[in-house]
């Protein structure tokens, strides 16, 4: 696993491989949660299923994009991360810290 963060801007990132797949886990904030999956398969469009309201995955199909390109192999990543009643300027360290889990993938 590996995190980015402190606090309540913490994010994680666990990875296990399932066969030749790969499968991410991405959690953080104050309540982790499944908010979103997004599958990415080589040569194909994304995929993402959303549950109503969230936005988990803004920061999951980068995840999901680079980590297929990378190993060439289907990706899931699926999760969400929580802050209550987030400003506009808390989203945006969480967003920036996911992106800083990406260069460890």
């Amino acid at each position: 696993m590996i995190t980015c963060g402190e606090g309540r801007y913490r994010v994680w990132l666990r990875s296990e491989e399932i066969g030749e797949d790969r499968l991410y886990i991405l959690g953080g904030g104050e309540t982790p949660h499944i908010g979103s999956m997004v599958l990415k398969e080589p040569g194909k469009e994304i995929q993402s299923m959303i549950l109503e309201g969230h936005k988990d995955n803004l920061v999951m199909e980068p995840i999901a994009e680079k980590a297929c390109d990378k190993y060439g192999k289907t990706t899931v990543v699926v999760g969400g991360i929580h802050i209550k009643d987030a400003t506009e300027e808390e989203i945006d360290i969480i967003v920036k810290n996911c992106k800083e889990l990406m260069r460890c993938i």
